[in-house]
């Protein structure tokens, strides 16, 4: 699937690529400094570092993480330096899908943390954030370790610049660990960013306080994976090598939007908290002038 040093991937044009490392060194800058803003704030501001706030940086990590994955890719093909040696590809494979995984797995954390908040009586607190946060990175590693284990496989991407797994062979062993892996990493976060996000917004509604968005949360990880859900799905039902390099990009393309639109959601949107990590960032520089 990887084209030789300097040539172009088969299947591409040379505005065509130019085209998509551009957008992914875009991609990758945006994730990178919102995300890494989000940081920041977390560590400058005292008045965040709350168990909430704690899921938000989780998040944030995650997401700064798959956006270095993104970067990578794209320096890679602009400076037309590829393939990656097997062995780099299997680190950058792991790497992407670990954190992939944990953007995924914190939505959920987040919209069930904030369900805490909202909802219960009992405020969410360190001794549940501090494991909630272990258990998504965690389960998120265990996962992106089995196809270096043998369950699964990480290959090359059509332009041969980064790695995913291998679904082009659609083989009893692909399709075994894409359904096992999908219903455990998207179908069950999914459900709950779903259901803690309508019974927080039905909660605060109620209450006549501030409305948290229901759908915001859950269109995200439906808009954003989705697309390589569906081209893992038709992988495993039909024949990968059908389908053209250029729409076999497309899921990545949207997937690397994901770290910014978190960014925005979670740590600039006031609707999406009690106050956004960036306002607090910003409160804090004004009282000190």
């Amino acid at each position: 699937m990887a084209a030789a040093l300097g040539a172009l991937p088969a299947g591409f044009g040379e505005f065509e690529v130019l085209a998509v490392g551009t957008v992914l060194l875009v991609e990758a800058l945006c994730g990178l400094s919102l995300n890494g803003l989000t940081v920041a704030s977390f560590w400058k501001t005292p008045e965040l570092r709350t168990p909430s706030h704690l899921l938000v940086l989780s998040l944030a990590l995650a997401d700064g993480g798959l956006s270095l994955n993104a970067l990578i890719a794209a320096v890679s093909i602009l400076l037309r330096h590829w393939p990656p040696s097997s062995r780099r590809c299997q680190t950058l494979g792991f790497q992407g899908f670990t954190t992939a995984l944990a953007s995924i797995s914190g939505t959920a954390a987040l919209a069930w943390g904030r369900h805490q908040h909202y909802c219960t009586r009992s405020q969410l607190t360190w001794s549940t954030a501090v494991p909630l946060v272990f258990f998504v990175w965690l389960s998120s590693i265990f996962w992106a370790a089995l196809p270096l284990l043998g369950w699964g496989h990480y290959d090359y991407e059509p332009l041969g610049t980064c790695c995913t797994l291998d679904y082009s062979k659609g083989d009893r062993n692909f399709t075994s660990f894409l359904f096992t892996m999908a219903f455990f990493n998207f179908l069950v976060p999914l459900f709950i960013t779903l259901t803690s996000s309508q019974l927080t917004e039905q909660r605060l509604a109620r209450s006549s306080h501030l409305q948290v968005s229901s759908i915001r949360p859950a269109r995200t990880l439906m808009l954003g994976w989705g697309p390589y859900a569906l081209l893992y799905l038709y992988a495993a039902i039909a024949d990968a090598s059908s389908l053209s390099p250029r729409l076999q990009m497309i899921p990545a393309l949207i997937a690397k939007t994901v770290p910014t639109i978190n960014a925005i959601n979670y740590a600039l949107d006031r609707k999406m908290g009690s106050r956004g990590s960036w306002q607090c960032l910003s409160l804090q520089r004004s009282k000190r002038n």
